[in-house]
């Protein structure tokens, strides 16, 4: 007989999942939003239209194969995103990059082949070009000290307590403290008439820069740093996830929702482990009921998108990116880590990694694509001195 907490497991994990999920990174996807140049209105139809669709994937995915499937955004695509926004490229070029981008990952669905071309590319270069990307977010908390040490240092604090005692709840605790210190320092309020957000279709125009630059990498982070790491996190948690049917529908809901501003849809890593594990259920095949609450519990949040894009747009930046920094410090130690765990691969690894954090562009294409594109041919260079 099934006792009562097996019956509430599931809701406690999938809210946990979902709230610590956005909480975590919404100040960094607000950020990527708005230095493309997104505006108040599209950058809260965007988070709308974003969790809305995570939720409503989350409930149908699951629903229909029986496993916890939970689709989030991308965090390390939307560091992306804001080293971005320096290339100038105004938002309705940026959303051709996000159709473009979810084109590429339907075309992985229906053919499995471009899957594993991605998946050639080896993890070191990979999580370098990442760990590229979120550098200078990482140090961002460091630096805004100086100048809000009342407001960042309280936050990084709370982090480092929680994340040996607690990790899960590390990273939104410190967010909450920073963005309630910076309401309360500064004064911030929401206009009431602005607690429900707005739908706004943003027409995309398609720029050959723009999808070098964002379509092409938000792509192989998306796959390399989310969806390749979520399918393996399944897997050891004894899920079969079923590639073909859920990259498809990810990839149509990612074209869907980049007429909205959205810009990512793809499998859940972290979030995934917190649904799939024996704490959302001791039977495996009653943890799918996990990921479909915490689908719900989207469709909530997303209703609070326009008080949390109004709160953040009237914070400083520099707080907002602090924010985001501390809850990029797991990543970039897990993408260090990858980058020099091959003895051969460091070198190009290296080159990836600073090529990125440079932020270097040419011919208005960003550092991502410089970067994997040095990486690869460096790679290729020794690999090919070696043979000869």
């Amino acid at each position: 007989m099934a006792r009562f907490s097996d019956h509430k497991a599931p809701f406690l994990a999938g809210t946990v999942a979902s709230i610590t999920g956005t909480a975590a990174s919404v100040g960094l996807v607000l950020a990527a939003l708005t230095s493309l140049g997104a505006t108040k209105s599209q950058t809260a139809s965007a988070i709308f239209v974003l969790i809305a669709m995570y939720g409503l994937l989350s409930i149908a995915l699951s629903w229909r194969f029986k496993m916890p499937i939970s689709i989030v955004w991308s965090t390390p695509g939307a560091a992306l995103l804001i080293s971005s926004g320096t290339l100038g490229l105004p938002f309705s070029s940026a959303v051709g990059a996000f159709i473009f981008t979810g084109v590429l990952l339907l075309l992985t669905g229906l053919w499995p082949a471009l899957g594993r071309l991605v998946s050639s590319i080896p993890r070191p270069i990979a999580s370098a070009m990442l760990a590229g990307v979120i550098f200078n977010f990482c140090v961002a908390p460091f630096k805004s000290a100086s100048a809000f040490p009342w407001v960042v240092l309280p936050g990084i604090l709370v982090w480092l307590i929680l994340y040996k005692y607690a990790t899960v709840w590390a990273t939104p605790a410190a967010m909450v403290i920073i963005f309630s210190l910076t309401a309360i320092d500064l004064g911030i309020t929401v206009d009431a008439s602005q607690i429900f957000p707005t739908v706004e279709f943003v027409a995309p125009t398609f720029d050959i820069a723009a999808i070098v630059s964002i379509g092409i990498p938000l792509y192989l982070v998306t796959m390399a740093s989310q969806n390749i790491p979520g399918i393996a996190i399944m897997k050891s948690f004894g899920f079969e996830v079923p590639f073909k049917p859920v990259m498809a529908a990810t990839g149509l809901s990612a074209i869907f929702a980049a007429f909205f501003g959205g810009f990512s849809m793809n499998l859940a890593a972290i979030t995934a482990a917190l649904n799939a594990n024996d704490h959302a259920h001791p039977d495996p095949k009653r943890r799918w009921l996990a990921s479909v609450y915490g689908g719900f519990v989207y469709l909530v949040i997303a209703l609070l998108a326009g008080v949390t894009v109004s709160f953040v747009l009237q914070a400083p930046r520099d707080l907002v990116l602090a924010a985001a920094g501390i809850a990029l410090l797991g990543t970039i130690v897990s993408a260090l880590s990858a980058a020099v765990e091959v003895i051969e691969l460091r070198l190009p690894a290296m080159v990836t990694f600073l090529v990125t954090a440079s932020q270097v562009s040419a011919l208005g294409i960003g550092s991502a694509f410089w970067a994997l594109l040095s990486g690869l041919t460096v790679w290729g260079w020794l690999n090919l001195r070696k043979s000869a």
